[in-house]
């Protein structure tokens, strides 16, 4: 039959409970569920254990090999995507921190995308000198900003 599994549970009853009562996130949870159904014999199917889980047969599927292949830790795992590298490089980060700090500063943030042109070679959008510079490095390094907008 296609849709029965034999999906040997190495962890105990209990360990599977107390996991599950401390487990943090939802993702974690779930997966914990599906192992403890799966152990003290609520289901069947992985079609059933599927409706209750309210996923994909392909996920539950997904999840049962990655269980049989690599254990509680890989299951448990929840990769996240890298995201897109930052746009100013942290070297000139602090370059335009110093260039912040110093009493002649830039005149507004229009001065600022320039200088980053100029020296640094980097085309910002507006939009994202000014968030780096308002909320980015005001507010955790505490520099003082000199922006002149008389």
């Amino acid at each position: 039959m296609g849709n029965s599994f034999q999906v040997e549970i190495s962890e105990s009853q209990e360990e599977l409970q107390h996991r599950l009562r401390h487990a943090v996130t939802a993702t974690t949870k779930e997966r914990l569920q599906m192992l403890y159904w799966i152990k003290v014999g609520a289901i069947a199917t992985r079609q059933e254990l599927s409706q209750r889980l309210g996923r994909d047969e392909s996920t539950v599927y997904r999840w049962l090999q990655r269980y049989k292949q690599s254990g509680m830790n890989a299951l448990l795992e929840v990769k996240t995507p890298p995201g897109k590298p930052a746009l100013i490089s942290e070297t000139v980060m602090n370059q335009l921190t110093e260039r912040l700090s110093q009493p002649e500063g830039f005149k507004s943030y229009s001065q600022i995308q320039e200088w980053l042109t100029q020296e640094c070679e980097i085309v910002a959008a507006y939009k994202t000198v000014h968030k780096i510079v308002r909320y980015k490095l005001y507010q955790f390094t505490k520099i003082l900003i000199h922006i002149d907008f008389s």
